[in-house]
């Protein structure tokens, strides 16, 4: 199921702000070099990222699955003026090339990048964050998340990323990637400790705000 053509798509980037410079050589070098490319955020989902930062101004924010960086970038646009995100991913291969765009950003010295398992990392970071972003391996989700929770105050924002998974969630027959998905988000509907919606923005957002 395609929640989105390339029509409505190219519609929704050409009414919403537009990338930077820098946000557009990462897109366009991760669309050349990088064979999983769909995983990148993109232009539009972007812009909501740094749109919801820009509404919670944080003083800290965590992200799970750096990618190429451009969330991590967009996420960084909302950061308070002293604000730090802490964005892990486990593929050192990519760290020299995403530190590079990080080092051209206006947001290098507010950026720190952890290369390991975020499952390891997480523990060790003693800041609480005001938002979190989730956009890693799928098994691992609610891991994550219950990780975070526990370190966020009241009003704390957590986003995860691909809960509709290209609208499998509705089949009668899901495969296992999707179970994996249906449970995530049925556990975290249930969950009385936060208030939640899900967005259907690209591939499905999860929004949702600690009580």
């Amino acid at each position: 199921m395609n929640l989105f053509d390339d029509n409505l798509a190219g519609y929704l980037e050409n009414h919403s702000s537009p990338e930077n410079e820098l946000l557009k050589q990462i897109n366009r070098e991760t669309h050349l070099k990088e064979p999983r490319a769909h995983m990148l955020s993109g232009h539009y989902q972007g812009r909501v990222l740094s749109l919801i930062s820009k509404m919670k101004s944080p003083k800290r924010i965590i992200e799970v699955g750096t990618f190429t960086g451009y969330a991590t970038l967009c996420l960084a646009e909302g950061l308070n003026s002293d604000g730090i995100i802490h964005t892990i991913d486990i593929n050192e291969e990519l760290e020299e090339r995403v530190q590079g765009y990080f080092n051209d950003s206006i947001y290098a010295d507010q950026i720190k990048y952890h290369i390991g398992d975020a499952i390891d990392i997480i523990p060790t970071l003693h800041d609480s964050f005001d938002m979190a972003f989730i956009d890693a391996d799928k098994k691992n989700n609610f891991n994550y998340y219950e990780l975070i929770l526990d370190k966020m105050p009241s009003g704390g924002v957590i986003l995860i990323d691909n809960v509709l998974w290209k609208g499998k969630v509705l089949e009668d027959t899901p495969d296992k990637q999707t179970e994996i998905i249906l449970e995530l988000n049925e556990k975290i509907a249930a969950d009385e400790r936060v208030e939640k919606v899900i967005l259907p923005i690209r591939d499905g957002l999860f929004l949702i705000r600690k009580l």
